[in-house]
């Protein structure tokens, strides 16, 4: 069989806990480290390989040097050869020159762990001459070449290494990050590329559900929300137009793509990091609004990483409101939970009840 090839981009998703929203550019990576952001992809790079294991051994691997696959590969155990050098740091022309290499040197697959600036860093190298698969670890995903979890991308890749696995042509997006921080969600179409698909092991692309009465439906679901917030406690806000609609009830003004905490129909913390949610912890009874991603189905890792294993431990998993439109559970089969600890996924797994109106509730699975 051809050889893989793994890519890993340091730097992706280091924005996510400390509220950037990305990781695009000098000056944000500067401001990320700046407010104590850690490495984030070699984490979930490393879940991923322990999940592939023994399946892992019987691959030939072509990998770039150091952070950027050769360290991990190494630390795993496998059989690799590196087929490049890294920048010190890292930069996106990296991503590209290991893609292209790889490509040249006949790889079946390239593995990268990264977010959709990576992926669209890989196919302006190497177009859909090769097919790809993400394992999830930027802070935002709308392409469809992700897998849920690092766990199902090495689920996938087993399934694809036994011939189980289709390759299908998905959509690779990205957006302005620039707009993202100020609440407005631009998301362009980069290109197409080949990646390995199986049910429920890949991502669908980011979904804008509309009807008629969806504004209605937000309404109703907000209402029941605010009449059921007590004195005293506070409230942390997920991101989301359906979340939004309860701020906008308070005569709160939220952001519309990051994390906002209300105590007393007052905002108290705007466009939350990590950290500023767990010093409202420590104040009081916490509760969280969330509302599942688009399409996806995304709970918790999406876009809402500020809502970190930490703050949802200390907050108690007892103390989540799900809300989300009948429009947008339609397209669902189930929610997906991805916070990169595998215990506490483990114990948010099962079924969970949602809001999705004023009198209107719905179960659903999450996997």
């Amino acid at each position: 069989m051809p050889p893989l090839g793994f890519i890993v981009n340091p730097i992706a998703g280091m924005g996510g806990r400390v509220g950037l929203k990305g990781t695009d550019g000098e000056d944000v990576l500067r401001e990320a480290l700046r407010r104590g952001a850690k490495p984030w992809s070699p984490i979930r790079a490393r879940e991923f390989l322990r999940h592939l294991g023994e399946a892992g051994r019987s691959v030939r691997w072509l990998t770039w040097s150091g952070e950027m696959g050769e360290e991990l590969l190494s630390e795993a155990g496998y059989s690799f050869e590196v087929v490049g050098e890294a920048s010190k740091p890292t930069t996106a022309e990296d991503t590209r020159r290991a893609a292209r290499r790889m490509a040249e040197r006949g790889v079946s697959l390239i593995v990268f762990a990264g977010g959709d600036g990576t992926a669209c860093d890989i196919v302006e190298a190497i177009d859909m001459e090769t097919p790809i698969l993400g394992i999830p670890a930027g802070v935002k995903m709308f392409s469809a070449v992700f897998a849920p979890t690092p766990r199902a991308a090495a689920q996938l890749l087993i399934k694809y290494l036994k011939g189980e696995a289709q390759i299908v042509e998905r959509e690779v997006m990205d957006i302005d990050e620039d707009a993202y921080r100020a609440g407005r969600l631009t998301a362009t179409l980069k290109g197409y590329a080949k990646t390995p698909y199986a049910p429920q092991l890949l991502l669908s692309g980011k979904e804008t559900v509309s009807a008629v009465d969806e504004e209605l439906m937000k309404e109703s679901i907000a209402a029941r929300v605010v009449e059921m917030m007590r004195p005293g406690v506070n409230y942390i806000l997920g991101p989301g137009s359906t979340v939004a609609k309860v701020a906008e009830l308070l005569g709160v003004e939220k952001t519309l793509l990051g994390i906002d905490v209300v105590r007393d129909g007052r905002l108290i913390v705007r466009d939350a990091s990590e950290e500023d949610l767990l010093r409202v912890v420590e104040e009081g009874e916490t509760w969280i609004v969330l509302s599942p991603l688009g399409g996806q189905g995304s709970l918790l890792g999406r876009g809402n990483q500020p809502i970190s294993p930490r703050v949802l431990r200390r907050v108690g998993l007892d103390h989540i409101i799900v809300i989300a439109t009948p429009n947008k559970l339609r397209s669902l089969e189930a929610l997906t939970i991805d916070t990169g600890d595998p215990e506490l996924d483990e114990a948010l797994r099962g079924y969970r009840r949602v809001i999705t109106g004023y009198h209107e509730e719905r179960v659903m699975k999450v996997i």
